[in-house]
């Protein structure tokens, strides 16, 4: 690793505290903007050669403007990569100037003004509480897993957690009496959040069985576990809910993150601000909750087409 990539992470690592898969993810973003740079220096050179894996680099890094970021830019709309990706590569290449212009590397930051692709509007598929109970009707709780599974899609729906803030849930964590866990997010900001008597519940049952298991040391502290006493990893949960949606019969494409989607959807819908939801999701931006407004008019406006007269047709 280069010495501008070196000190880029440090800066993210230290100053900004990301946590260590955004921190990899912005790395990885701004790695193939070294990587395009060091192709253009080998096209110029007609070959590539060890100095431009080093400093001459990082030299060229500092010298680019704006027209030559909107080349690299566009490079990336040539390969196909999609637009979410294509803004989220954009955001790594201006955190990497913004740090060095701080730092003093450079006088000014040219990526100011480069421009992210349009992105449509997708909305996220959400699970009504109906497609939930589906959800964990298609448990098999005869099996050993079947009661720490369950508890795993009541927790994410009751709490609306990012897949990796469950995995890495603690004991320790978990405040029954005061019914509430404490998280740590994205940016190592720590937040708490009420956990349901339906959830609490539910980790009873799992902690019956998680007490007979031989626990790997170092990982006693975990909620949730696997069959060789480690605690889970993100794929896992993934494929574990993908399953669950195929036996319960539910067509929509959902991953763990649709958990989070639901539980913030229903927040909506029963009443709750957005400020709360924005809170309880550790949001950093309101505008972020804000996709939840649409979803919320995307079912009124079903209702209205379905139960109108005017809508309503023989």
């Amino acid at each position: 690793m280069n010495n501008i990539k070196e000190q880029f992470r440090r800066y993210l690592r230290l100053q900004k505290g990301l946590s260590p898969n955004t921190l990899e993810a912005y790395l990885h973003d701004v790695s193939l903007l070294f990587s395009w740079v060091a192709d253009q220096m080998s096209n110029v050179e007609g070959q590539r050669s060890n100095v431009c894996e080093d400093a001459a680099i990082d030299d060229r890094i500092k010298q680019l403007k704006l027209a030559d970021l909107e080349e690299f830019s566009a490079s990336l709309f040539d390969l196909g990569i999609a637009p979410s990706s294509h803004a989220r590569i954009l955001c790594g290449v201006r955190a990497l100037y913004r740090f060095l212009e701080i730092d003093g590397y450079i006088d000014q930051d040219p990526s100011e003004l480069l421009e992210s692709p349009i992105q449509a509007k997708h909305l996220p598929e959400v699970l009504s509480t109906k497609e939930i109970d589906m959800l964990e009707s298609a448990i098999d709780l005869s099996k050993w897993e079947g009661h720490r599974n369950r508890a795993i899609i009541e927790v994410l729906f009751s709490c609306g957690l990012r897949v990796s803030e469950l995995v890495t849930l603690k004991l320790s964590q978990v405040y029954e009496d005061e019914r509430y866990v404490r998280v740590m997010g994205k940016g190592s900001k720590e937040r708490l959040i009420p956990i349901s008597e339906n959830a609490i519940r539910e980790l009873h049952l799992w902690y019956d069985d998680r007490n007979k298991m031989v626990i790997k040391k170092g990982e006693e502290d975990f909620v949730f576990l696997n069959r060789r006493g480690a605690h889970l990893t993100r794929t896992m949960i993934l494929i574990m809910i993908k399953q669950y949606a195929k036996d319960a019969g539910i067509k929509k494409t959902i991953s763990p993150h649709t958990l989070r989607h639901s539980f913030a959807t229903a927040l909506l819908e029963g009443g709750c601000s957005l400020r709360a939801i924005q809170a309880m999701l550790g949001h950093e931006s309101i505008g972020t909750t804000e996709i939840y407004t649409h979803i919320d008019m995307t079912t009124l406006r079903d209702e209205i087409e379905h139960h109108h007269p005017r809508n309503i047709t023989k």
